[in-house]
């Protein structure tokens, strides 16, 4: 046990995300204050390396790894070689912060160095076998997994990390037995069919994987999270082989309700709207299920399409189902101000927030509509706080950024705001399009960078269901190149991006195509692509 002061125990305890409950706005509010706590003692004394390890522990749950990694630089600077159980945890959990961000060497590095402290540390020992799999060292990674085996034979990591390196060294017999003897290990556990899902999908095995996902699904409703999580992630390059597998195991299972939702929240994540309205509305038709959320979801897809009139009656049925409707009186504002009903959006962004108090939907809706009747102070104040719960979104405060530079003459405090968008994107992949990195860079005047993020992502990412195509328009169509955003429009609808308010209505903020609807080419194109619309 890493030996710390009594009250960082006691705040590190506080502070401890519970599992399997999302995390509510007192559990950010007590993170806030063990992180002002942490800061104060650290202010105090910049060598209390046990503090810094603390607060860096608290960073790497919040996501924030670079601030994690620069807080353990100084605890292993200022850590004796005596404390020996700080160090160990120092340089572990770094290479944790560095594994996420993609940086494998460093975390390698890390990781012997903890291992030479405790060369029996099984975690440890599982976590670089997990790294030097990621590096392409295949021999070297089943090596440590072999070790794991030795000291624990029915060690499901282990086999299952042998499975991985098996397939990646096109041993596809011996990877698929390693995977099914490892199930075999726990067969009532859902994580061992996920796991096997993973290994699968390396083989080539796509339907074999959904069944693993389906089967988990079915056994455990705990793991629904990741499980649908990874059908997601699948459905980004086999969205047939899902939607099939889906799709029997409704024909087998024809009045389980769940199936039809995963199925449908799939589809609605690959802005199939159409396809998920069908789903969800046979869940509430043929009785399978019934609950806020479905109506809720219904909700989303009819304000996507631009049904916002059919969206608004989901919202209110969703808001009159349960107590618990702070999200829907905040999606609900959304829908008002499509519509134009700015005032009334307010209203709704208010109560959602005397419910949630913090919540960022509801920040942003009411900022939405403060925007619209003229008050783009009001809304920056809210996309403030939205921040302080999110501080590393890109999105929010890139909107905020568009709001102090557009309607309030804060050009420096804008400037501000996109270089922590650049900061935050660091913390993601720099092939994620979510990152929005181009467009930061883009109103930092870094012009260059910017274009080269934008095309090494056209380049190198396949684009299944046209979202990347979508960015890629908004992003050109604010460059300034019409004719190239043009293009990447029609790609984008093409592969089916049927989000039709993103297209015709968004206006707010940096990226949107509001620059194209003043060219016939793009309303061409609306034509031409109307059927994904459901128009």
């Amino acid at each position: 046990m890493l030996p710390v002061k009594p009250f960082i125990a006691f705040l590190l305890l506080m502070a401890a995300p519970i599992p399997c409950v999302a995390q509510s706005s007192s559990n950010s509010a007590m993170s806030v204050a063990v992180m002002r706590v942490y800061d104060k003692m650290i202010e105090n004394d910049p060598t209390d390396y046990e503090t810094l390890l603390a607060r860096a522990g608290e960073l790497y749950n919040r996501d924030e790894y670079l601030k994690a990694i620069s807080d353990l630089d100084q605890a292993l600077r200022y850590a004796p070689e005596s404390a020996r159980e700080v160090r160990f945890s120092a340089h572990q959990l770094r290479a944790g912060a560095r594994e996420r961000m993609g940086r494998y060497s460093d975390a390698l590095d890390d990781l012997n160095a903890a291992l030479q402290l405790d060369p029996s540390a099984y975690t440890c020992l599982y976590q670089r076998a997990n790294v030097l799999y990621e590096l392409g060292r295949y021999a070297d990674a089943r090596a440590d997994y072999q070790r794991l085996q030795r000291q624990f034979p029915h060690s499901q990591e282990a086999v299952f990390g042998l499975a991985r390196c098996a397939a990646r060294e096109q041993n596809f017999g011996m990877a698929n037995d390693l995977a099914d003897r490892a199930v075999d290990y726990a067969p009532d556990k859902a994580e061992s069919y996920i796991r096997r899902a993973s290994v699968r999908t390396l083989l080539g095995n796509t339907e074999g994987a959904v069944d693993d996902y389906i089967i988990a699904l079915s056994m455990d409703s705990n793991v629904n999270a990741k499980a649908l999580n990874e059908l997601v992630v699948l459905a980004r390059t086999n969205y047939p082989a899902v939607m099939n597998g889906l799709s029997r195991a409704i024909r087998q299972a024809p009045r389980v309700g769940m199936f039809y939702y995963i199925r449908a929240a799939i589809a609605e994540s690959h802005y199939n709207y159409t396809a998920a309205i069908e789903d969800y509305d046979k869940i509430l038709n043929d009785g399978l299920y019934s609950y806020a959320g479905l109506n809720s979801s219904l909700a989303k897809c009819f304000y996507a399409i631009g049904q916002y009139d059919t969206a608004l009656a989901n919202a209110d049925y969703a808001i009159s189902a349960t107590e618990e409707n702070a999200p829907y009186y905040a999606l609900k504002a959304r829908i008002l101000c499509a519509l134009g009903e700015y005032r009334e959006a307010l209203v709704n962004a208010d109560q959602a927030l005397s419910k949630q108090p913090g919540l960022v939907e509801g920040l942003e809706a009411k900022a939405a509509a403060d925007l619209a009747l003229g008050h783009p102070h009001d809304a920056s104040v809210s996309l403030a706080e939205a921040i302080l719960d999110s501080p590393n979104d890109p999105r929010l405060l890139l909107l905020r950024a568009w709001v102090c530079s557009d309607s309030l003459d804060q050009a420096p405090l804008s400037k501000l705001l996109c270089q922590r968008a650049v900061e935050a994107a660091s913390d993601m992949s720099p092939d994620n399009v979510r990152s929005l990195l181009g467009f930061a860079l883009l109103q930092l005047e870094r012009v260059e960078e910017a274009d080269r993020w934008m095309e090494n992502i056209l380049n190198s990412q396949p684009d299944y269901d046209g979202m990347i195509h979508y960015y890629a328009s908004c992003y050109y169509a604010r460059r300034g190149m019409i004719d190239r955003a043009v293009d990447c429009a029609q790609l984008a609808m093409q592969n089916g991006y049927a989000d039709y308010h993103n297209w015709m209505d968004l206006d707010l903020g940096y990226v949107n195509v509001e620059p194209l609807r003043s060219d016939p080419r793009f309303h061409q194109l609306m034509v031409r692509y109307a059927s994904i619309f459901n128009r």
